[in-house]
């Protein structure tokens, strides 16, 4: 269980976090070089792939194939997490978890940014200021709902060994799994900001790979848990405030300190400043979208040697 008092970062200075910074700018690196940039990276033949072969330059059809492929690439890769951790190790397993993640979640991101007003335009209620004002309330409380696990970033980026945590304090009173009630915050903001049928169906695959992961997760903690979590699983909900209200959690008199987590503070600055770079994905976007196919990558002299 997650103890306030005994929440310790340690220096910035110190080793784990030098490995912290040294580990997270390592696989950046590698999804910069081998996914993102189009000369040595694979991303942009991915991409094309999906467009040309697959959806035959409908963006919607390219959208639902990064909406089945991304739920089967993570939570695929989590649900064997017990099976790969024993062949390779718990921090050599969150690197395969992690790249393939990030380079469809990189991808995907480009793509919806650049699409996002594709298809039929069912409304748009963007230029109400109170719209406006009131979607960015409801994203930016959207990146509060993370499951506690997100906290300890040295743990996400495999600097201490990856555990299957059993949570019940913080967020976990209110809802069982915070991120799905996060992204179907996040996803409704941003659907009443692009009243599109592209965005509707990027984000209700959104939504539902994170309902499918709110069985998975129950399904995984069981697992590694057993009785412990089903009776933190009968003492919580999936829906906000459920168990609450239905008397099966009672909220300390001190909740209040379960909430005030240090990360939060880089999660508001995040939250904040991915707002005012809006812009800046944007033309981002473009000059992915521009920048077009640059077949190939920095691995092509490396695949013919294996044919």
């Amino acid at each position: 269980m997650y103890n306030f008092d005994n929440e310790k970062w340690g220096a910035l200075g110190e080793s784990g976090w030098l490995t912290f910074f040294a580990a997270v700018g390592t696989i950046l690196t590698a999804v910069a070089v081998l996914w993102i940039y189009p000369p040595t990276g694979y991303g942009d033949d991915f991409v094309s792939f999906l467009e040309n072969d697959v959806a035959r330059g409908n963006s919607h059809l390219v959208t639902l194939a990064f909406g089945i492929l991304f739920p089967i690439v993570h939570s695929g890769l989590a649900s064997l997490r017990p099976f790969g951790e024993k062949i390779v190790g718990a921090r050599t397993w969150r690197v395969i978890f992690a790249f393939p993640s990030l380079c469809l979640a990189y991808s995907w991101i480009v793509y919806f940014i650049s699409h996002a007003h594709d298809g039929i335009q069912f409304y748009d209620i963007s230029h109400i200021s109170w719209v406006h004002g009131l979607a960015w309330i409801v994203n930016f409380a959207s990146f509060l709902f993370l499951y506690p696990s997100v906290y300890n970033l040295k743990e996400v980026a495999a600097v201490e060994k990856p555990q299957i945590h059993l949570w019940e304090t913080g967020i976990i009173r209110i809802t069982r799994h915070p991120q799905y009630v996060g992204q179907a915050m996040w996803s409704a903001a941003h659907l009443a900001m692009v009243g599109t049928s592209f965005t509707a169906l990027t984000m209700a695959l959104l939504v539902g790979h994170h309902a499918f992961a709110c069985w998975n997760g129950d399904r995984r903690l069981e697992a590694a848990h057993g009785e412990n979590f089903l009776k933190i699983k009968e003492r919580t909900s999936i829906i906000p405030f459920q168990a609450i209200i239905e008397g099966r959690q009672q909220l300390p008199k001190d909740y209040y300190k379960e909430l005030i987590r240090a990360p939060f503070v880089l999660i508001a600055v995040g939250s904040i400043g991915a707002y005012f770079a809006h812009p800046y994905m944007q033309a981002g976007a473009a000059l992915a979208r521009n920048t077009g196919l640059v077949p190939g990558g920095i691995l092509d002299d490396f695949f013919l040697e294996l044919n």
